[in-house]
Parts: C-alpha cells; sequence; structure tokens
C-alpha cells in the first residue's frame, strides 16, 4: 500500500469548510424530522394513545426499515436528476411526515390516529433516505471527488449533531404542550432545509453510461460490508452500555456515552482530512483497530474508568470508519453512478445496526452485556483483518 499523497488529495483549498458547511446545516435542519420524534414518540404512544411496548417498536423500527429500501431509488435519483433535486423532494417527503403526525391528533379513534402515525414513519423513511443521499452526492460533486472523505465526515458531524440536540428539544416541547408542537417543529425544519438548498447552485448530474444498482453492489460490497460490521460495536454501546453500568452497580453510564459521543466528534473535527490525505484503507484499518481495542476494554473492565477509557477509544476509533470506507467505495464506481454508489454504501450501515439488536442481544443476554461488547470488538477485528488482506493483496 503505496503512502504517496495525491495532488488533488493534498491540495485542499483553504475554503472547502466553508463550501461544506451549508450542506451540514441542510442536514441537521433536515434530520430534526428524525431526531425531534425519537425520544418523542414512546411517550406519546404510551401515554396519549394508551399503546404497549409491541406498537412503540413497530412505529420506531418502520422508518429506518423504509430508509432502507429507498436507497437504491435515492441513488438513483441523484444519478439521473443530481443532489439538489433528491435533497428538495426529501425534505418535502419529510415535512409530509410532519403533517401526517399532525393529522394524527385529529381522529378521536386512536386506531386511526396509530395508523396516520406509521404514515408519517414511512414517508419520513423515504425523506431521509432521499435527503441524506442527495446531500452526500451533492457536497461530493461541488468540492470534488478527492475530497469525498472530508464531505462525508462533515455531513456525518450534521446527522449526529441533529440527533443529540433533536432530541432533548423534542421532549421539552412535548412537555410544554404535548405532541402538537412536535409535528409543528418536523413540518418547519425540513421547510428551512429545503429553502437553504435553493439556494446552493446545483451540480448538474454527471454524464456517462450508468451501471445498474446490482452491479454498483458489486463493486462496492467490501467496503459496505467493513461498515456494517464496525456499526455493530456502536450499536453494541448504543443498546447496552447503560444497562451492563447498571448490572455492575456502576454510576455515570451517562458519562460512558458523552466519552463515546465527545471522542467521535473530536477526532472527526480533528482528522476530517485523513481519509482524503492518507487513503481510506488506511485510515479505516487504523481506526477499526482503535475501535477493537476500546471494545476490549469496555468487556473487561472491572472498574467504571476503564469503561469509560474503553468508551471514549470506541468512539474515537468509529469516528471515521464511515469516511474512510466510503472513499474507497467511491473509487469504484464511475462519476455517473456516485449516487448509486453512496445509497448502497449507507445501506450497509443500516444493515450492521438492524443486525445489532437480534444477534448482539441474544450474545447479551447468553453471556451477560458485557459480551455484547466482546462479539462488537470481534465484529471489528473481522473487518480490520479483511481491510488488511486487501491492501496487502
Amino acid at each position: 500500500m503505496s503512502s504517496t499523497v495525491s495532488p488533488a488529495a493534498a491540495a485542499v483549498p483553504p475554503g472547502v469548510a466553508l463550501q461544506l458547511l451549508p450542506f451540514a446545516l441542510i442536514v441537521f435542519l433536515g434530520y430534526g424530522t428524525v431526531g425531534l420524534p425519537l425520544a418523542v414518540l414512546p411517550v406519546h404512544l404510551h401515554e396519549a394513545l394508551g399503546r404497549g411496548s409491541l406498537a412503540v417498536a413497530l412505529v420506531l423500527a418502520l422508518q429506518p426499515a423504509a430508509t432502507l429500501l429507498t436507497r437504491s431509488w435515492a441513488g438513483a435519483v441523484c444519478d439521473r436528476r443530481g443532489g439538489r433535486a433528491a435533497v428538495l423532494a426529501g425534505a418535502a417527503w419529510c415535512s409530509g411526515a410532519g403533517l401526517l403526525y399532525a393529522a394524527s391528533l385529529l381522529p378521536a379513534d386512536p386506531r386511526l390516529g396509530l395508523a396516520l402515525l406509521l404514515l408519517g414513519r414511512i414517508a419520513g423513511g423515504l425523506g431521509e433516505g432521499l435527503m441524506v443521499t442527495g446531500v452526500l452526492a451533492w457536497a461530493i460533486a461541488a468540492v470534488g471527488a478527492p475530497r469525498a472523505g472530508r464531505a462525508m465526515v462533515w455531513i456525518g458531524i450534521a446527522i449526529y449533531g441533529a440527533i443529540a440536540a433533536c432530541g432533548p428539544a423534542g421532549l421539552a416541547l412535548l412537555g410544554w404542550a404535548g405532541f402538537a408542537p412536535v409535528a409543528l417543529a418536523t413540518i418547519l425544519l425540513p421547510v428551512l432545509a429545503a429553502a437553504l438548498a435553493a439556494t446552493l447552485p446545483a451540480v448538474q448530474a454527471a454524464g456517462g453510461a450508468r451501471l445498474p444498482f446490482r452491479r454498483v453492489v458489486g463493486l462496492i460490497w467490501q467496503q459496505g460490508a467493513g461498515l456494517a460490521l464496525a456499526s455493530i460495536g456502536f450499536g453494541a454501546i448504543s443498546a447496552f452500555v447503560a444497562l451492563d453500568f447498571r448490572a455492575e452497580g456502576w454510576g455515570g453510564a451517562g458519562f460512558a456515552l458523552s466519552a463515546f459521543g465527545g471522542a467521535y466528534i473530536l477526532v472527526r473535527l480533528l482528522f476530517s482530512h485523513f481519509p482524503d490525505r492518507f487513503g481510506g484503507a488506511r485510515v479505516a484499518a487504523g481506526s477499526l483497530a482503535v475501535q477493537a481495542l476500546g471494545l476490549l476494554l469496555l468487556w473487561a473492565a472491572a472498574v467504571p474508568q476503564i469503561a469509560l477509557a474503553g468508551a471514549f477509544l470506541t468512539g474515537a476509533g468509529f469516528s471515521l470508519v464511515f469516511p474512510a470506507f466510503g472513499v474507497e467505495a467511491v473509487k469504484r464506481v464511475p462519476a455517473a453512478s456516485r449516487g448509486a454508489a453512496l445509497g448502497a454504501y449507507v445501506a450497509f450501515f443500516d444493515i450492521g445496526l438492524a443486525a445489532t439488536g437480534p444477534a448482539i442481544g441474544l450474545v447479551a443476554a447468553r453471556f451477560g452485556y458485557s459480551a455484547a461488547f466482546a462479539a462488537g470488538a470481534l465484529c471489528a477485528g473481522l473487518a480490520l483483518l479483511s481491510t488488511l488482506r486487501r491492501a496487502t493483496s
């Protein structure tokens, strides 16, 4: 594996961060459709609609499932009509989800209210898939493929920032005046995102023959599989770190999540240029090694301080996995099929998170909560071995 830095990757114009800022803001605003209802819907379903855990699980799972199923369509829209068209269509669907949330408050029959909520989740999933894939394709086209990694870094910061900010905001709105202001905010935030998108110049879709989606998946599946394996460790921390701290009799589980999130954002801010400068495969390998070490520390921790250190290292390692593998995936397809490649690549992240629940849940149920972190470390290790093998072959 060569360590030579390409001139295109090395010559990063100083204004790239400013170019990417509007795209990050579009995602931050649009992703309110995901972040605002995330913590609110379980409370609303239980208290206002009298629904149990099964209904909560169904409503929460429906949007990511719809998003996964629309990745190929979103990629095709980007390749045929450009990223801005996908973003504007996605914003319309996201705003439509808010309208359905608001409409769910009107019927006297709670069953009809639940049906409208389910339709809202489907609309939100369609919008999320279009918006995120569209912004990624649009931002990469705007700053150039040699800086694809940096674009992915900033879009990722915006996504996680929106979830972190909108979750508490949604609960505050719910406590203030119920579900209605949450629905209203879900309508308005994508409108603001679309207004900002409309002010930015569109980048014409690349010409040339477009590959069938199945062929695109065949070209990028190895990078996608690496991302899916790495995301299992992320899912294990999200689902089980608080339960593990409780089982051990430790306080401060929230600090573990803060350590993970803080390290994740810090690494992205300080080292966003690494995938473009040093190559995606090299950065992915180093990131996976750090992530596996952090998860092993969490698994073996006998005191909370070691667990916190493990959470910090896991966040630091996971931070650049997405842009690192993403840079390698984008390289493997022609520009005319870049949107399809991004849609397929992000779908692997969805698949990895979806697998975390049943697979890691069974491990935790059989061997204890900490075993989930060992399983995540094993998955990161498998991704690392596969990456090293491809790099040396």
